[in-house]
């Protein structure tokens, strides 16, 4: 069985200081690829670092809804050209976050924008995050597919089902992460559950929201073996086959990885 982590941090505390041990550990449960997410251009260098150490690991490039106020000059042209190097294989993450607020939303919807440029100008998808601003979220990637060149995926999602169709719809695909596993989940393991095959990954978001059985512990990578044997469970499917479907997602998402 193989196994792709679609999203997460190694180069964050917690991971980075044992990042050849964490990505081992992964390996032996059948994890053979994991997207080394950034979140704010200081830190671009180091996630592209650890994917030029290990052929097995990609980088992104974005700056995180909560780093938007910090990134006031922030446009595309940088995003795009910090993609030359091949093993930057998307834009972000990037998106809207109206939980903690810890950005100026409209300097959030400032910086969305960007991102979503670079992606149409690199031909790169986006990696979007989405948390209580869902109308703002659709009508933008809304408005961006209509004219043309955009396709991503909503990481980590934990929206409603109505957000999941929109997507879809646009053509983006859904990442479950390890809070489908905890038990106050119970829409979004609905939702799983219908999700078309072709458009579901998995992910870790690590070192953050260990699954279940491994709540309270710092998140790694190999956990998303945990949430990919619970999603098949839900969707009364062999996690082999999930593994595999999920696998041929990714690279059909992230062309760039697949060449």
């Amino acid at each position: 069985m193989k196994l792709i982590d679609s999203h997460c941090h190694l180069n964050y505390a917690g991971l980075a200081e044992r990042q050849d041990d964490v990505l081992a550990s992964a390996r032996a449960r059948g994890v053979s690829g994991f997207l080394n997410i950034s979140t704010r251009q200081s830190e671009w260098a180091d996630v592209l670092g650890a994917a030029e150490r290990n052929p097995d690991v990609w980088a992104t490039v974005g700056v995180h809804p909560h780093e938007a106020d910090a990134h006031p000059d922030l446009g595309a042209t940088a995003l795009v050209e910090a993609t030359s190097n091949s093993r930057v294989i998307a834009i972000g993450e990037c998106g809207l976050d109206y939980h903690y607020d810890k950005s100026d939303r409209a300097a959030q919807r400032d910086r969305f924008e960007a991102h979503i440029d670079a992606a149409r100008q690199s031909g790169l998808p986006l990696v979007v995050h989405t948390r209580d601003a869902e109308d703002d979220t659709a009508n933008i990637l809304g408005r961006a597919v209509r004219e043309g060149g955009v396709t991503g995926v909503l990481h980590c999602f934990t929206g409603t089902a109505d957000l999941a169709r929109e997507a879809l719809d646009f053509g983006f695909y859904i990442s479950l992460s390890g809070i489908v596993t905890f038990k106050n989940a119970r829409d979004l393991q609905d939702t799983a559950k219908w999700l078309p095959a072709d458009r579901v990954l998995v992910e870790t978001d690590s070192p953050f929201l260990a699954p279940v059985p491994h709540r309270g512990q710092t998140c790694e990578p190999a956990f998303v073996a945990d949430t990919a044997a619970f999603v098949a469970e839900l969707r009364d499917e062999p996690v082999e086959k999930l593994a595999q479907t999920t696998t041929a997602n990714f690279f059909r998402l992230f062309s760039r990885a697949a060449a």
